[in-house]
């Protein structure tokens, strides 16, 4: 397993991955002590988020090497198909899935995201479009949001 971190305009960034390819992409709340090298097999990593918080990148194009349910790679897959930009509910993606009565299943498989901005969890929103529950804190998820709209916000708060 390799590992580096990519400082982002949200916090520090921990690329994980093999051969296999990724295996998490996780934002820290703490500064990791760094290793200015990275490892070959995270370049491309590296390279597409740092294009995409540059605002050059719309789309990933990296092998993901998932771990969880097989329920929880349901959700994580149908998350990959919210377009750069949009928008959908917990409830549109349950309904997606094929069980609308599912919304808090999905919500937690949510928040198990492993890939950080690649699987893009901060996508989902609540029914009313209100800013609901984000593993990284709602304002990263603002920010990321604000950041596909095109308003490129620079502060945090």
């Amino acid at each position: 397993m390799e590992s580096t971190v990519l400082n982002t305009p949200l916090g520090w960034a921990r690329i994980e991955g093999n051969s296999e390819g990724l295996t998490a992409v996780t934002i820290l709340d703490e500064v990791p002590t760094t290793n200015e090298i990275v490892p070959e097999i995270l370049e491309e990593a590296v390279y597409q988020l740092r294009e995409y918080f540059e605002g050059k990148r719309r789309e990933f194009t990296l092998k993901l090497n998932f771990s969880g349910t097989p329920f929880q790679k349901s959700v994580w897959k149908g998350l990959t198909h919210i377009p750069y930009g949009k928008t959908m509910s917990y409830l549109e993606l349950s309904k997606q899935l094929g069980d609308p009565k599912a919304v808090r299943a999905v919500a937690a498989a949510n928040a198990k995201n492993p890939f950080w901005v690649i699987v893009p969890c901060h996508r989902v929103v609540g029914s009313d479009g209100s800013l609901t529950g984000y593993a990284g804190g709602l304002h990263r998820k603002k920010w990321l949001l604000d950041h596909e709209q095109g308003s490129h916000q620079q502060m945090l708060f």
